[in-house]
């Protein structure tokens, strides 16, 4: 390797290393302040903990009733990564291989819909969500989450069917298949990395939604985890070691399912060609 060639390894790696410390410094953070007091993270917010309190997790899971919020999340997230799976793949499939006039404007449409904020439908969705009765339910939040998430996670699956060949679905159809069942038998096999990346970054997102559940779900039961943390208030304190607890607790879900996923899901990104983008 040329002196060139280290130098430009060694630089990068060098930044890599920076970017990765800089990520885990504030989890390092939040895991020793959950495993201390108010008064030691008062005097050491950045330091290792004296003595462990193990006990702020079994009392965050307590205080911040997190078997129900963790259920509610279950439900919501489920039926949204269903929905928005079912709804943009379909989607992405008639954009990527269907011919039909002003393709190009839905898709603009998509981009447009993608950048808007939800805090502009707010008060129109509060007043028909309230008429239908979906107001403090989970079909209601997972409806939502759908429409929010939908336009991405279609506008990245058709990127990454528009990198497969058509040669299998048009061999398909000389053979007499219909449209419906080259769709099922043919492409759907050869997208489920992309599929499987859409459903991690729509997980993900309904997962950590905090706004649209605090505004559309009042109901204690039905409260998702995201909302949990608000147990942690008490008139103007936070008991910042239980909420650390409950923050690592919320998180771990996520991480495990990462760590699981991640070979799919970043073979997934690079294959839709956003990478690269």
């Amino acid at each position: 390797m040329s002196p060139k060639n280290t130098l430009i390894e060694v630089a990068r790696f060098t930044v890599l290393g920076l970017l990765a410390v800089f990520s885990a410094v504030p989890l390092l953070v939040t895991v020793w302040n959950s495993l201390k007091t108010q008064v030691e993270i008062a005097n050491n917010p950045l330091g290792l903990p004296s003595d462990p309190k193990w006990q702020n997790y079994l009392d965050a899971w307590t205080v911040g009733n997190f078997g129900t919020g963790f259920a509610s999340s279950v439900a919501v997230v489920v039926g949204s990564v269903l929905l928005i799976a079912i709804v943009s793949t379909m989607a992405a499939y008639a954009l990527s291989r269907l011919d039909f006039p002003k393709s190009g404007t839905l898709i603009l449409y998509l981009l447009v819909l993608n950048s808007l904020p939800i805090q502009l439908f707010l008060v129109p969705l509060f007043f028909v969500w309230s008429r239908l009765g979906l107001y403090d339910t989970h079909l209601g939040l997972v409806i939502i989450y759908t429409a929010v998430n939908a336009p991405f996670a279609t506008l990245l699956l058709r990127s990454f069917m528009i990198g497969i060949p058509r040669d299998y679905e048009d061999a398909a159809r000389v053979d007499g298949a219909g449209e419906f069942k080259v769709f099922l038998s043919v492409t759907l096999p050869l997208v489920w990395s992309g599929i499987l990346t859409i459903s991690l970054v729509a997980c993900l997102a309904v997962y950590n939604e905090f706004f649209l559940a605090l505004m559309f779900i009042q109901s204690p039961e039905l409260m998702p985890i995201s909302t949990s943390l608000f147990n942690f208030r008490n008139g103007f304190s936070t008991n910042f070691p239980l909420q650390a607890a409950a923050g690592m607790m919320m998180l771990a879900p996520m991480m495990l399912a990462f760590l699981v996923l991640h070979k799919r899901f970043v073979s997934g990104i690079t294959s839709s060609g956003l990478a690269g983008s």
